[in-house]
């Protein structure tokens, strides 16, 4: 496993004594997929995303690298309950004893998965749990359950909760000074990529809320952007451009489904060449044979066009 941990000092009340470690959990065997981020702060640690169940000892190892032990963490901010983001969630709270904070719609299901659990097999199948792991339940008094413009005091620090639906009703992303750690709101983008991709899985894709949720946090005015699916995006890449570019590909992204289902195609049809579509936009954006197999590891292209559709059905009414 690659150690992949990145250093960055935050400016906290006027102090550089602030640190931030990205853990990655070399999800399927592979760098650079899903990453958990541990906040160093004054007075403890506060972890952001825990992945998957399936990469819970990754987490444990790359913690155990950093000298860290999961008994020190006290605090655990999810984004959302998806299983990539929270999977792990029971696990390291049961060893940890931490509090985990999650947004108060998905605050019942990380207390008791059975539902969400049930929704991700009809998905899945048989691919449950060599993906996703055992998922089990975060003990119930162990769940804060947040509302929007929350403050979550943790090590020493004060973490904001800002509520951003779109990918998921139930997200929150969380600013931490300048840092904005955005889930899946502000899209997947690999390190050393230029390449933007959006997570548009079943059930809960809301276009028009989904780019509430950026033009809010462009409002906000991050000076960096932290999603899951890689890491900070580049320090030479402006924030409020980035979000821009998630505004304007959700826009291609329903239009090319859109367009599909009005010529009849069926949903496979579609699926097939949508894949094909966003490998060659990756390859036109430079990413080689190594990184577009690292993006569909990240965000499987046969999730995105099942969640468009329900999308177009559901508020569109289109075929």
């Amino acid at each position: 496993m690659g150690q992949n941990v990145l250093a960055v000092p935050i400016l906290n009340q006027g102090v550089f004594y602030t640190m931030l470690d990205v853990l990655d959990l070399d999800f399927q065997d592979t760098s650079e997929v899903i990453a958990s981020y541990l906040v160093r702060g004054p007075a403890g640690f506060v972890l952001i995303e825990t992945g998957p169940a399936s990469t819970f000892q990754n987490l444990k190892v790359k913690l155990n690298l950093l000298g860290i032990e999961l008994a020190q963490i006290s605090h655990v901010l999810v984004t959302h309950i998806h299983l990539d983001h929270a999977g792990a969630a029971g696990w390291v709270a049961r060893e940890s004893g931490a509090t985990v904070h999650v947004h108060h719609v998905g605050a019942r299901h990380l207390a008791d998965p059975s539902r969400l659990l049930a929704s991700a097999s009809r998905i899945y199948g048989d691919l449950m749990d060599p993906l996703w792991g055992e998922t089990i339940a975060v003990p119930a008094g162990q769940v804060h359950a947040l509302q929007d413009g929350d403050v979550i005091e943790a090590a020493g620090l004060r973490l904001a909760a800002v509520d951003t639906p779109g990918h998921a009703y139930h997200h929150m992303s969380y600013l931490l000074d300048g840092l904005c750690f955005t889930g899946d709101v502000a899209g997947v983008r690999l390190p050393g990529q230029t390449h933007l991709r959006l997570p548009t899985p079943p059930p809960e894709i809301d276009i028009p809320a989904w780019k509430g949720s950026l033009f809010r946090l462009q409002e906000l005015q991050p000076d960096r952007l932290l999603p899951t699916h890689f890491g900070p995006v580049a320090q030479t890449s402006d924030p409020i451009e980035h979000l821009d570019a998630v505004g304007q590909l959700l826009d291609i992204y329903v239009d090319f489904v859109r367009q599909g289902l009005q010529e009849g195609f069926s949903v496979e049809a579609i699926g097939e060449s949508f894949a094909h579509w966003v490998a060659e936009q990756a390859a036109a954006d430079g990413a080689d044979a190594d990184a577009i197999a690292r993006y569909e590891v990240a965000v499987p292209s046969f999730m995105e066009v099942p969640g468009l559709i329900r999308y177009l059905r559901k508020f569109e009414q289109t075929v």
